[in-house]
């Protein structure tokens, strides 16, 4: 990294724990913002707060890892409405004369989200994007808010496809990996509302860390006059799977065949059938080896398995 230090905001979040961890692996100076994030006063004050720290301590030489989103498919409006509201004071508060400007940004947003309703798959960073529902619409605004802090600071946006592995908040409304692992282990059948046709990109949470970071330092080294707006990247497997083909690679990692039951829900209509993606920008970053799903599914079950067991430990202490 070309920047003294990263500030990660969102640090205990999937993606943001594993960004931490990709660039303690690079020996990169980490900072951490704790956030409030039911009070959104409290929560502007606190990523702020951070950044002044940050910026006072390597005098202006750091970057900033946006890594935290509240909001998920079929979120509230108010909800997403106050977490776009609460990065636009953010960005205010960073972009004012006496701010702490970081010199470099990576935005953490949805793939998925905002190519919903997109014409002619794959979707690259060249296609239209149009959501289909509050949710991508909401990440567009937060984009649109993220680009203000240009061009006096290098922004890349990272539009992520659909993120698992170990670490995932199953309390959200998303994470069909994750739910299947967990259906195995609690023996429970796990909902799916869409067609077993529907094809998504799967990335590992590890994979696309290393992507993050990369992309962040790829952002970094531009001179200031190559970024007067941001770059959008996508981040994914370019790997599409049908949820029929999820399953059937779950099955070699259980053993068995997956408990699921084809479910109704009204968040089917911000749903396309192939959200195929691949990516034509800063390509040379893709050229790595990618954690297959078998090997992504295994680490995450395990990593559930070691949740239950100390929750059950817990429980029989008490």
């Amino acid at each position: 990294m070309t920047a003294a230090r990263v500030l990660v905001v969102g640090a205990g979040g999937l993606l943001g724990g594993a960004v931490v961890r990709e660039l303690g692996r690079r020996r990169v100076p980490v900072a951490r913002a704790r956030v409030p994030w039911d009070d959104a006063d409290a929560a502007v004050a606190a990523v702020v707060s951070a950044a002044a720290d940050v910026h006072q301590e390597t005098g202006g030489d750091w970057s900033l890892a946006w890594c935290a989103g509240a909001g998920v498919v079929g979120a509230d409006q108010a909800q997403l409405d106050a977490e776009v509201a609460t990065i636009a004071r953010v960005v205010d508060r960073l972009s004012a004369p006496d701010g702490p400007r970081p010199r470099s940004a990576f935005f953490a947003s949805s793939a998925g989200a905002v190519y919903a309703g997109s014409d002619a798959p794959p979707f690259t960073e060249r296609s239209e994007p149009r959501p289909l529902g509050g949710y991508g619409h909401a990440k567009l605004r937060a984009e649109a808010e993220i680009a203000r802090l240009c061009p006096q600071v290098r922004v890349v946006v990272g539009r992520i496809s659909n993120l698992y592995g170990p670490g995932q908040d199953l309390s959200k409304n998303q994470g069909l990996v994750s739910r299947l692992c967990l259906s195995h282990l609690l023996r429970e059948p796990v909902g799916v509302y869409v067609s077993l046709d529907t094809l998504r990109d799967y990335v590992y949470v590890d994979d696309c860390a290393a992507l993050v970071v990369d992309a962040l330092d790829r952002v970094d080294r531009l001179a200031p006059d190559e970024a007067p707006s941001p770059v959008v990247k996508i981040i994914a497997s370019q790997q599409a799977a049908s949820i029929a083909h999820l399953l059937g690679e779950c099955r070699r990692v259980f053993g068995h065949r997956v408990l699921v039951r084809m479910a109704s829900s009204n968040l089917s209509a911000q749903q396309t059938r192939d959200l195929r993606l691949r990516s034509v920008v800063w390509p040379e970053l893709d050229r790595r080896s990618m954690t297959t799903l078998v090997h992504g599914i295994h680490a995450t079950t395990e990593s559930l398995r070691g949740q239950l067991g100390s929750f059950t430990g817990r429980a029989a202490a008490r």
